[in-house]
């Protein structure tokens, strides 16, 4: 059945919300409540809220969530990422006038795992650098990345700043640049820390970008695994075949 818009009681819901939007009251993100709950704050039936929030829906202002947690949120804008991507995040992120931050979850130096010496072509005593950390665009969780890097080729990266871009610092500390990238993209579903870490339910789609960065002599200096938010993340591919997988 298809919903209505309502009339003027409805017109009226729907005007006082985009004032709240307007003013900068309500953001992108931002849980305005289950219907019982929306219906009470502007004192209409549960029926005219609905039908007040059919067009605001429509016009991509709003969505409506089921589940645990769920309710009508404000639409948070998406981020284009492109595959294979040899900028830093930061540096997308700020170029499509998105605003970035990052918060350094753990840095730590520890020994390869066997597949990171396979992956990175390291030896068996070798150590990785590991920095985990949560990316932020318009303020609101983008991404939860992981990344490693083997500890001869950048000694001391600890104490270097690691909440802006990586890439930037790994270039003018290290000479090392992403001259060619490889990238394995799967959708997989929020685990709990993972949920709590990107603001989401426990079980949403997220997008794995499982990456080996390479330098201009063709070593492999970087295996990262980034988790994006599906809803707030866009892939493009510009002369790139990507292969997408579903686990």
């Amino acid at each position: 059945m298809q919903e209505s818009e309502g009339g003027v009681v409805a017109e009226d819901v729907r005007r006082r919300l985009l004032r709240l939007l307007a003013s900068g009251a309500l953001r992108p993100g931002d849980r305005l409540g289950t219907e019982r709950e929306m219906a009470a704050r502007f004192a209409v039936s549960r029926a005219t809220l609905r039908s007040a929030l059919v067009p605001l829906a429509r016009a991509g202002l709003l969505e409506r969530r089921t589940g645990r947690g769920g309710g009508t949120f404000v639409r948070a804008a998406t981020v284009a990422r492109e595959a294979a991507e040899r900028l830093g995040l930061p540096e997308r992120l700020e170029a499509a006038g998105h605003t970035a931050a990052t918060a350094l979850l753990a840095s730590v130096v520890r020994p390869a795992t066997e597949a990171e010496r396979d992956t990175l072509r390291l030896d068996g005593d070798a150590r990785v650098v590991e920095v985990e950390r949560v990316r932020y665009a318009d303020g609101l969780p983008l991404s939860l990345d992981l990344a490693r890097f083997p500890l001869d080729l950048v000694p001391g990266l600890l104490d270097r700043p690691l909440e802006g871009s990586l890439y930037a610092e790994l270039a003018a500390t290290y000479g090392l640049e992403p001259v060619t990238t490889e990238e394995e993209i799967s959708v997989v579903h929020a685990r709990a820390r993972e949920a709590r870490e990107l603001a989401v339910p426990v079980d949403a789609p997220l997008l794995q970008v499982v990456r080996v960065a390479h330098d201009a002599d063709g070593r492999a200096f970087e295996l990262s695994e980034d988790l994006f938010r599906a809803d707030r993340v866009r892939l493009v591919a510009r002369g790139t075949t990507v292969s997408v997988t579903r686990r």
